[in-house]
């Protein structure tokens, strides 16, 4: 298993609607094949920091997510609202 984790940093005037579009978005991506789980968390002193953590079975399920059109699609409206560039981590769960 694979333990993502990303973290976003969104523009203050936009983190209700990114916190909308995740709500909104979040039993597409938690069916999507090989996807375990997804949440999403924010940071308590700093509510603009977003983090993104997913399981999946497989580098190659997080690979098929990210070349989907499902990820095309949320990653272009979410990605304007973004004040800095995404940072990902992959973990290897054990």
């Amino acid at each position: 298993m694979i333990t993502r984790i990303v973290k976003l940093e969104i523009q203050e005037t936009q983190t209700e609607n990114f916190r909308k579009a995740f709500k909104d978005n979040h039993q597409q991506i938690s069916n999507f094949p090989g996807c375990l789980d997804v949440k999403l968390v924010f940071d308590s002193n700093n509510p603009k920091i977003h983090f993104t953590i997913s399981t999946w079975e497989s580098e190659t399920d997080i690979e098929n997510y990210r070349n989907s059109q499902l990820f095309k699609s949320i990653w272009s409206t979410v990605k304007p609202w973004f004040e800095n560039k995404a940072q990902a981590w992959s973990t290897v769960n054990f």
